[in-house]
């Protein structure tokens, strides 16, 4: 139940783009410099968001990257789970065979924190994480 440093920098990355966003593209050198991050590492994390259609890209001169829904719309959960992150706290991945095929006595404890952790990523939009601490406002477009 550990995010991941791909996580982290997905969050980190579209949050960056979210506070730049307003409807025109930001290359990933941009976002890259603006959260100490290597570009092509950046460019790995942004293919499984452009899969998930959390990120649209245009290539060519003025290319880079925008955001496919408003930031309000975007769930962290939405974004951590394009990134292949879990939250199963339990030791059986759910399947309640924890202890010799027989569910363990702690199971529905660990279920119960498993899903309390996806609804509190759930309940956060990306432009709450883009608005916290950070002093500016989150410019929201309406995607073409």
């Amino acid at each position: 139940m550990k995010l991941t440093t791909r996580g982290r920098y997905a969050v980190s990355a579209l949050a960056e783009l979210a506070r730049r966003g307003d409807g025109a593209c930001v290359c990933l050198a941009d976002i890259a410099q603006a959260q100490g991050l290597s570009t092509a590492y950046l460019e790995q994390v942004f293919q499984p968001l452009r899969s998930a259609g959390l990120v649209c890209g245009a290539r060519g001169r003025g290319g880079g990257y925008t955001l496919c829904r408003s930031a309000a719309d975007i769930s962290v959960l939405s974004i951590v789970e394009a990134m292949g992150e879990t939250f199963d706290a339990t030791a059986c991945a759910g399947r309640a065979d924890c202890r010799d095929g027989e569910q363990c006595d702690t199971h529905d404890f660990w279920l119960g924190l498993s899903e309390h952790v996806r609804g509190y990523l759930r309940g956060k939009s990306l432009a709450d994480v883009a608005l916290a601490n950070s002093g500016t406002q989150v410019i929201q477009f309406e995607a073409a």
